[in-house]
């Protein structure tokens, strides 16, 4: 959006935020294009919240199918197969987002953004993805940071009634509030390829668990060919031994590991539970809300929440 002024409409709409982040911010956001690539649960949540907000456009990339399996925990998706049968997810989730603001651009592209030239890149101020494997990741990863602009990237997953949140803003400045006034801070980040080749015995000692049972099931996802998150209760053994190869490895008790945690995450396969997809969702819009307004401390970078004790933790991992 070229114009730098809000219009009425829009500043109608948006008072209740504009009094939380100011005009400035609002202005930013309005102005800013975001690109989520793979769409389920938690980036549908992401999607809803930031459209609500009021950015300047979303693009959504799923060329998968609809079927009985994407319903889950997809409130996008209309339960009637007639809307929907043989039609991408991307084409009837940006069909439904266009209802919560109309004044919101939203489109679709089809494609893998792994794949995809690195022109194309350039459209985004921030990139979102999900339900790819670790090495798509990576991928979209480096090619944000080759750009000449900054493109913030995240990667977001859910796994059973948990799920991890990996941030990346390069370079980034941003105005931090303290009781003696506003101060400028300047926050190094790491790339996901630089993040996760940390060596574990250098990791703090009460490191998140989910950190490590996280990397191990990513390992066997691409070792198998596996379709990230079609994991079951049959892959335990294979998974456990993975687990103590990695351990060995890195020099780790399998301790830091549990059974236990690997139970959970197998138990529940594919399903994703609603109230957890609402929590990473609303965690990850405020986090790029952040980047694009530079107020507030962002996130630096991983974030987990999990049910077995309520809570959410960021582990920086620089």
């Amino acid at each position: 959006m070229d114009r730098e002024e809000l219009t009425a409409q829009e500043t109608a709409l948006y008072d209740r935020q504009i009094r939380v982040w100011g005009v400035d911010a609002q202005k930013r956001l309005s102005k800013a294009s975001i690109l989520v690539s793979g769409l389920n649960g938690t980036s549908i949540e992401f999607c809803k919240n930031i459209v609500l907000a009021g950015v300047g456009d979303l693009t959504v990339m799923d060329d998968r199918l609809v079927t009985e399996d994407t319903l889950q925990a997809n409130f996008l998706i209309p339960r009637d197969s007639d809307a929907y049968g043989g039609r991408s997810l991307s084409e009837v989730c940006c069909e439904s987002l266009r209802d919560f603001n109309p004044m919101v651009r939203v489109s679709a592209e089809k494609g893998d953004l792994s794949q995809s030239e690195m022109e194309f890149f350039d459209k985004f101020d921030a990139i979102v993805v999900s339900c790819c494997s670790l090495n798509a990741k990576v991928a979209i990863n480096e090619k944000c940071r080759k750009r000449a602009k900054r493109i913030a990237f995240y990667a977001i997953e859910c796994r059973d009634a948990c799920g991890e949140i990996f941030v990346d803003l390069q370079n980034y400045t941003y105005a931090q509030k303290r009781s003696d006034g506003t101060v400028e801070r300047h926050l190094s980040y790491p790339s996901l390829e630089e993040a996760i080749s940390t060596p574990w015995r250098n990791l703090p000692r009460k490191m998140s668990k989910l950190y490590f049972a996280l990397r191990v099931i990513e390992r066997f996802e691409l070792s198998e060919g596996r379709t990230p998150g079609k994991l079951s209760s049959s892959d335990f053994p294979s998974i456990l031994k993975l687990r103590k190869e990695l351990c060995d490895a890195q020099s780790l008790n399998e301790s830091h590991v549990p059974e236990k945690l690997f139970e959970r995450i197998l138990h529940a396969g594919s399903k994703l539970h609603p109230p957890i997809c609402a929590i990473l969702g609303g965690i990850l819009g405020q986090e790029v809300i952040k980047a694009i307004s530079g107020k507030g401390d962002p996130l630096k970078n991983f974030f987990y929440f999990d049910t077995a004790d309520g809570k959410g933790v960021i582990e920086d991992i620089s």
